[in-house]
Formats: C-alpha cells, sequence, structure tokens
C-alpha cells in the first residue's frame, strides 16, 4: 500500500494525481466502447451475439420460463431466505421516500402543481459472468417498483448460458419478466436503441465496470441514466482504536470487486496504519479473489496519515468517495464535518459490507468523485415530474402584461404578442 502523509509540502498535489490516474483508466476504454455501441445500433442482435459469444462464451440470449426456474431450483435455501430479508428491508427503507404531488393555490385562485408520475421503463444492469450480484438486482429494482414503474428489465451477463441462480431468484422475487443474458457496452446499446429480440426502454441504471460506465456515458441523452457508477471505492477514517483486522477486511472487501477498484485508509496513527499492513499481509492469502485484491490494492490502494480527524474529514471530502467508513469512537461528532460521500457508515461495527446487502438504503452509490453532486439511487430516479399551472381569466390579464413586457424586453415578440391576446377582449 502506498503511504501519503499529510504534512508533507506536496500531499495535495500527489493525492490528486492518483485519483486522476484512476480517473484517466476508467475513462480510457472510450474508443473501443463507442465502436461496439455503434456496432449494436447499426446491426442490433447480430452485434449482441458476436459480443456476448466473445466476451462470455454465451450463445444464450432469452433464458427461457423453464430454464430460469431450473436454475433456481438449485439455490440453497439460506441464500433464497437472506434474499427475502433483505428484500423486505430494503422495500421498507424505499417506500419512505416516494414523491408527493405539489399542489399550491395563490391569492388570485391560480393552482399551480407538480405531478409526479414513474418513468414507463427501466433497465436495470447487474454485473454477472465470473460474479453473482443477486443484491444489486434488489437495490435497483426495488425503488422502481416503488416508484411504479410498469416495464423493469433485466440485464445481466451469463457465462457458457448460465446465469447466477440467486441473480434469477432475486429478479423473479421483484417480479421481473424480462431478463436478458447480456452484459457490457453491447448490453447497454441495445436496450437504449432496441433490437428485433429486445425493446429498448427510457431510462439505464446499475452498477458496472470501467466499459459499463463509460458505455453508460455515450448513451447519455438517448436515454437517461442514474450516474456513472463504478468500478466501487472505500474510504475509512480511523481513529486507531478498531481492530487492524477488521480495517483490513473492510479494504479487501472493496478491492476484490475490480482491479481499478480504490480501498483508502486515513488515519491519526502511524502505528495503526502499520498495524492494519501487517494484517493485509497475513490476511490476503485466504482470499479467493486474492489475485484481483492484490493488484488493486498496489495499484489504487492508499495509507493516509493525517494529523487529526478534522484534516482527515477535509481530505475524504477532497476525494468524495462512494463509501465513508467513519471507524471512530465518536462518529456523529465527526460527521458534522464530512460533506461529500455516497454512503457514510457510522462508528466501528458497522462495516461497508452490511449496506452492500441488507442495511436498508441503496448500495448504487456515485463514484470517482461524483458525491460532490450526486446522491445514492432511489425512487426519485425512477419519477419524473410535470409542472401544472391553471391561471384564472383576472390573472390571465394582469400576469399577461407583465409577461408582455418582459417578452419585449428580450426582443420576442411572439411571446409578447402570445400574453396580450389574453389581456384584449377583442381577441377571445
Amino acid at each position: 500500500m502506498k503511504i501519503l502523509n499529510s504534512n508533507n509540502r506536496n500531499f495535495d498535489k500527489a493525492l490528486d494525481n492518483l485519483l486522476l490516474q484512476r480517473k484517466r483508466k476508467v475513462q480510457s476504454n472510450s474508443v473501443s466502447v463507442s465502436s461496439i455501441i455503434k456496432d449494436v445500433k447499426k446491426n442490433g442482435d447480430k452485434a449482441v451475439f458476436k459480443y456476448e459469444k466473445k466476451f462470455n462464451q454465451n450463445k444464450i440470449i432469452v433464458p427461457t420460463s423453464n430454464q430460469i426456474s431450473k436454475s433456481i431450483k438449485s439455490l440453497d435455501k439460506k441464500v433464497k431466505d437472506a434474499i427475502d430479508l433483505a428484500y423486505t428491508r430494503i422495500h421498507k427503507f424505499h417506500s419512505l421516500q416516494k414523491f408527493k404531488n405539489i399542489s399550491y393555490t395563490d391569492k388570485l385562485k391560480n393552482r399551480l402543481e407538480y405531478k409526479y408520475v414513474p418513468i414507463e421503463s427501466v433497465a436495470i444492469y447487474v454485473p454477472g459472468s465470473s460474479a453473482s450480484y443477486p443484491s444489486s438486482v434488489l437495490m435497483n429494482a426495488i425503488p422502481a417498483i416503488v416508484a411504479g414503474v410498469k416495464r423493469i428489465v433485466m440485464i445481466n451477463p451469463g457465462f457458457k448460458g448460465k446465469q447466477n441462480p440467486a441473480v434469477l431468484y432475486a429478479a423473479r422475487k421483484c417480479k421481473i419478466k424480462e431478463i436478458y443474458s447480456i452484459g457490457g457496452p453491447s448490453a447497454i446499446a441495445a436496450v437504449t436503441y432496441g433490437t428485433k429480440k429486445i425493446k429498448k426502454v427510457n431510462k439505464i441504471v446499475g452498477p458496472g465496470n470501467a466499459y459499463v460506465a463509460e458505455a453508460k456515458r455515450l448513451v447519455f441523452g438517448t436515454v437517461g441514466i442514474d450516474m456513472i457508477a463504478g468500478p466501487s471505492e472505500i474510504t475509512i477514517i480511523c481513529d486507531g482504536k478498531t481492530n487492524p483486522d477488521w480495517v483490513a477486511m473492510d479494504l479487501f472487501s472493496q478491492a476484490e470487486h475490480d482491479e481499478l477498484s480504490q480501498s483508502i485508509l486515513i488515519s491519526i496513527d502511524n502505528q495503526f496504519l502499520k498495524n492494519v499492513q501487517e494484517s493485509i499481509n497475513r490476511l490476503i492469502k485466504d482470499m479467493p479473489r486474492k489475485k484481483i485484491i492484490t493488484t488493486s490494492l498496489e495499484n489504487r490502494g492508499l495509507f493516509i496519515l493525517a494529523k487529526d480527524l478534522s484534516e482527515a474529514a477535509k481530505i475524504s471530502n477532497f476525494i468524495a468517495p462512494e463509501h465513508l467508513e467513519l471507524s471512530v469512537e465518536n462518529p456523529n461528532l465527526l460527521l458534522e464535518e464530512i460533506s461529500h460521500a455516497g454512503a457514510i457508515f457510522m462508528g466501528k461495527n458497522t462495516c461497508e459490507a452490511v449496506g452492500d446487502y441488507c442495511a436498508g438504503p441503496n448500495h448504487v452509490l456515485p463514484t470517482s468523485g461524483t458525491a460532490r453532486f450526486s446522491s445514492p439511487l432511489g425512487v426519485y430516479d425512477f419519477q419524473k415530474r410535470s409542472s401544472l399551472i391553471n391561471l384564472s381569466a383576472k390573472t390571465a390579464h394582469s400576469l399577461g402584461d407583465v409577461a408582455s413586457n418582459l417578452a419585449m424586453g428580450e426582443g420576442l415578440f411572439a411571446h409578447a404578442e402570445s400574453a396580450k391576446y389574453r389581456i384584449n377582449k377583442k381577441n377571445e
């Protein structure tokens, strides 16, 4: 793990360079991703099949109901029960988020409103192939369900024609009827532009690797997207009083996602950083995804020594991490100094992993510093609003005069005349 000391004169520049290197790496796939999107837009299913065969050795694009049921039967009951419990907790939390319509009548009897309606169709991207993320099904589909979305499509890459049974069970739990065994940029393009087999959607949500994130960025505008989510990252602020093994494992939990994942530990105790490094060295040998974790920590991982917790908070705000653990004795006090983070985990007993699965709040979060202006996925991402304006005859005259004067001041004659027609009785 690289170590930076905040007391060093070039600390800010060194930290910024390390963060920028990762961002550039994440965004470096633009050309290849763009060519895949153009291919799918032009050639439809033929191109989708080609990329599935190339990247996932997959020939099954649309699994049958029987194939899905057979796969689900193989799932361990303990996993099913865990998915059921997580569904209940996540649904409960998100059911509190739904916006209500706003209606206001002013003194002149004008009625002004906001009307919220669900987006008609969304595609949820669930990472797959060599990995299994039933939690991503729940986190993406449940807020859409609460919002009232009528058509929810799941795109999830299988491997050699097989999708993960836990993912399929979670999809069935969420009553998702359209499931496609596709992934990567070609899947994003397919639901953006539509093919003969796959009908296009209005919005795409869900996390993915760097290629998926770049694909979502490129199709934004043709469809809506939630955010550029991925690869994963965690920052931990620790006062040195947490078990170093716990902290090491929390760093592993994000590093095992992807070689581009980033795990950062900020501490005010230099000896504690050494203790965590020792824990990393000892525990890494037992990790099934050791190679990915090691590459992530060596290339993107970082230890930062801060002079105090206030400075640690400032550094964290500069990073604006996806996940932030406040592993300190008084997390509520430190929270007052935190401005930018996707999800914040309070105290040493609150590990990020529980947030990933069953705490309740969403685990689809802004990454790469976008927590400065973005929020976790929620019900609000699956609703849109229209404004309703209903003017009385009296106000049409009085406000019409105001609008006409403003329009003339902007040089927009037709606007002014449109407003005047409501003023001039002869035009009624």
